[in-house]
């Protein structure tokens, strides 16, 4: 079976939605964020911190372009659609599938952005960050779910629903 590639901005819920949406489905389990502080061996806002938003998008796209898995969810960092190597390898095999907030739901979300391990750059914002990812998210996807107000039963649900004839 394919992978289903969790893509979408951070505080959207792809490691949450990904646990649960892997146990349903009897699938395997990723997440990308993990897999880059394992080969780092700190966390991610440390690795952003020392090299910056440019060096940690290079980290992290070298990383995930090296994971090749199958019959796995995948949560990807919010900064994935970055690298086009982890890109192509996410694709490889995979549903990408776009988990949609509104911005004012994404903010609310997302309190500790100092230590989250959000990849900005000196001086950027939340909205800015948000703004250039979203065309980025919507060209990547395969399938959007549209998460406003939903609880993760109904968004695991949506996702098994819309890629049904896609895995």
């Amino acid at each position: 079976m394919k992978n289903i590639v969790l893509i979408g901005m951070p505080g959207a819920g792809k490691s949450t939605v990904g646990v649960v949406l892997a146990k349903a489905m009897h699938m395997r389990f990723l997440d990308t964020d993990l897999s880059v502080q394992e080969r780092m061996g700190e966390c991610l806002q440390d690795t952003i911190n020392r090299e910056g938003k440019e060096g940690f998008l290079k980290i992290e796209n070298e990383v995930l372009s090296t994971i090749h898995v199958k019959n796995t969810v995948i949560a990807t960092g919010g900064s994935v659609v970055y690298g086009k190597e982890a890109m192509a390898a996410m694709e490889d095999g995979g549903v990408l599938v776009y988990l949609q907030y509104t911005y004012p739901t994404i903010e609310s979300r997302l309190t500790n952005l100092d230590v989250r391990g959000v990849a900005m750059g000196p001086g950027e914002t939340l909205r800015q960050v948000y703004d250039d990812r979203i065309p980025r998210y919507e060209a990547a996807a395969d399938v959007t779910i549209p998460c406003e107000g939903k609880e993760v039963d109904d968004i695991v649900a949506a996702i098994m629903e819309k890629t049904k004839g896609l895995l």
